[in-house]
């Protein structure tokens, strides 16, 4: 898969481009509604013989378009949605900058530009998709703003227990920890990469070693907790624990959260590494204990259930 980053205006030319098929939309998430938008651009094009395409942008509209809105996060950072994106099979992957010039585009402007420009011959996005200034442009009326030069395919909602899925919902959710719904809805785990740094080496005292892990400040975390994760390395998965907090039986002070992975059964140096994590159940929420053997006694506890937890899932 290519990806290509552009701004407006773009300088690519309409007649050295190939003939595509393009998905429209932010895909935060690429939950399963997005990737039905994203399945149906890739085979659509495979129908046509011609390359397909993933429209997407960054920073999310409301970083340009609200004043107090300037650190958002992502449930996929850019780095994540590429490779999910590349296992979908596309092609392409167009990248536009949002930026206040490209707020201000009218939506036969924008599509001119970005659809008619990119000689995108067929446009697939979500019922709800909105472009051009304030969002007036929609998938009710782009038909009468392709100028004979390409078609469209609106995706419906995709539901998931009478609900419609969606990026806000995700949000929800992962707000109360609750990881292994969030996995329905993505049809895939949720995960991060992160690389092992220098931590406290506290893990390794209380019997338990951690893996501090340093991760795409970009990237949406659950709520603070105990989690039951896998962690991928060198493509072999372990199951593992983390916690995502701020250690509250050795800190006072409100510093910033970390996350630390107990990976279980598992004793090599991986100081330096990148790791992939899973997330996939809650387990409790992060508390101070009076003493450390309290600690201790809770984490082996938490060891337990996660055993459990993945031998159940198996």
């Amino acid at each position: 898969m290519r990806t290509i980053e552009l701004m407006y205006p773009h300088i690519l030319q309409q007649q050295e481009l190939p003939e595509t098929v393009a998905a429209i939309g932010f895909f935060d998430g690429i939950h399963k509604g997005h990737q039905k938008v994203i399945k149906t651009a890739v085979s659509e094009a495979k129908k046509r013989g011609m390359e397909s395409a993933v429209i997407t942008f960054h920073p999310h509209p409301s970083v340009v378009l609200k004043a107090d809105a300037k650190d958002v996060k992502y449930i996929t950072p850019i780095r994540e949605k590429q490779e999910i994106l590349q296992q979908m099979n596309v092609d392409r992957l167009y990248l536009i900058t949002f930026n206040k010039e490209l707020s201000g585009l009218s939506p036969q402007a924008f599509l001119d530009h970005f659809i008619i420009g990119l000689n995108i011959k067929h446009v697939v996005a979500g019922f709800d998709f909105t472009f051009g200034h304030k969002g007036k442009g929609n998938m009710q009326t782009i038909g009468q703003l392709t100028r004979g030069f390409f078609t469209h395919t609106v995706i419906d909602k995709v539901e998931y227990d009478a609900e419609k899925i969606s990026s806000t919902k995700i949000r929800e959710l992962l707000a109360t920890g609750d990881v292994t719904t969030v996995q329905q809805l993505l049809g895939r785990p949720l995960y991060l990469h992160g690389t092992v740094i220098d931590g406290a080496k506290r893990g390794r005292k209380l019997g338990f070693p951690t893996a501090n892990l340093q991760f795409d400040s970009e990237i949406l975390l659950p709520k603070t907790g105990i989690y039951a994760v896998k962690v991928i390395y060198k493509n072999e998965s372990y199951d593992a624990m983390a916690s995502l907090g701020f250690n509250p039986t050795f800190h006072d002070e409100n510093q910033q959260r970390t996350l630390e992975v107990n990976i279980l059964d598992y004793s090599h140096d991986i100081y330096g590494k990148e790791l992939k994590l899973e997330w996939y159940a809650f387990i409790r929420e992060e508390k101070k204990f009076s003493s450390v053997e309290d600690l201790i006694e809770q984490m082996k506890k938490d060891e337990v259930q996660i055993r459990q937890y993945f031998k159940e899932s198996h």
